[in-house]
């Protein structure tokens, strides 16, 4: 089993959606600024996520996550104690490999969806390939994170048209997986509280 093929989570999206510019500053916050370029992934690409300690409990933000003593943590309807993760390996595939992304998705448990806010031309695109995600029978208990990217970019109104083409609210009826949504900005680093809670929990 080779590290690529079994990662932690993956990271998917059309090409770009913000997908490198988003891992890189989780994984270090300081490597992402208004200069920063990247280009398109081509193949795929590792991060090793250590989140950051604050002494503060923010697992709270998530809604279903409740704290449990020190370093353990109540999570879901049956109130179930787990220790939460000090880091985590996330795999981030390029738009360009689509076609193939399913050939990535055993044994997964945890899937970041990345969507360009400020480009309302590419979200029926992101719409069809999230879709497709979405019915993939591997992929029915799998958590995922639908990240509303560039943020700062884009104006207010853009998150709710971005929702309304994505029809989220009409497929979180439908559909078996648990999707959280955050807005988040590589720069600003608005929401990486939110995605950091996220991706601690096992």
């Amino acid at each position: 089993m080779s590290l690529a093929r079994h990662p932690d989570c993956l990271c998917l999206g059309p090409k770009r959606s913000g997908k490198t510019h988003l891992l890189k500053a989780l994984q270090d916050p300081d490597s992402i600024d208004e200069t920063s370029y990247s280009t398109p992934t081509v193949g795929t690409s590792i991060y090793n996520i250590i989140f950051p300690t604050d002494g503060e409990d923010t697992l709270k933000s998530t809604g279903n996550v409740v704290k449990d003593g020190e370093d353990t943590l109540k999570v879901g309807k049956k109130g179930k104690t787990v220790v939460p993760l000090k880091s985590i390996r996330v795999l981030e595939i390029g738009g360009n490999m689509a076609p193939i992304w399913r050939q990535y998705f055993d044994d997964v448990k945890k899937l970041i969806y990345v969507v360009d806010t400020a480009n309302l031309c590419q979200i029926s695109s992101a719409g069809v390939l999230l879709y497709t995600i979405l019915a993939e029978p591997r992929l029915q208990k799998v958590r995922i994170l639908l990240v509303l990217s560039k943020m700062d970019y884009a104006y207010r109104q853009m998150r709710n048209e971005a929702l309304l083409m994505l029809q989220m609210s009409k497929l979180q009826k439908q559909i078996r997986q648990t999707v959280t949504i955050v807005e988040a900005s590589s720069v600003s680093k608005i929401g990486f509280s939110d995605i950091y809670d996220w991706l601690k929990i096992p």
